[in-house]
Formats: C-alpha cells, sequence, structure tokens
C-alpha cells in the first residue's frame, strides 16, 4: 500500500529548523542594522537560485508574507 505523504516534500524537521532559525538572527544581528536588509536580499536570491525555480520563489514570497 501506498501512503500518499510518501511523495510530499516534508523539508526540515524542527529542530533543524530552530538551528536555521538561531543563525539566520545570528547573521541579521553580525550584519548590523544598517546592511540587515542588504544581507536578507542577497541570501533570498541565493535561495533563489538554489530552489531553481522562479515559480517556487514567489511561492514562498506568498507564504512569508502571510500572517506578518
Amino acid at each position: 500500500m501506498t501512503h500518499s505523504h510518501s511523495t510530499m516534500r516534508t523539508g526540515l524537521p524542527i529542530g533543524e529548523l530552530e538551528t536555521v532559525y538561531d543563525e539566520l538572527a545570528r547573521a541579521i544581528d553580525e550584519a548590523g542594522p544598517a546592511r540587515s536588509e542588504l544581507f536578507l536580499v542577497k541570501l533570498a536570491l541565493l535561495q533563489a537560485q538554489a530552489l531553481g525555480s522562479a515559480e517556487a520563489f514567489r511561492g514562498q514570497l506568498q507564504a512569508a508574507l502571510r500572517d506578518l
């Protein structure tokens, strides 16, 4: 029997997501208030390139805008 969730993308486990959050917070602090926006734009562009799909990136943008 095949389960439908076996074909779904699962993403990072919670523990790894917490680690990524902590690392991101440290990097934002390191960039400083004057450069944090530039840093986040550069990071987003690098992640879009790594994702390899403008459509998928647009979906991520919409997800990030929800419930701000």
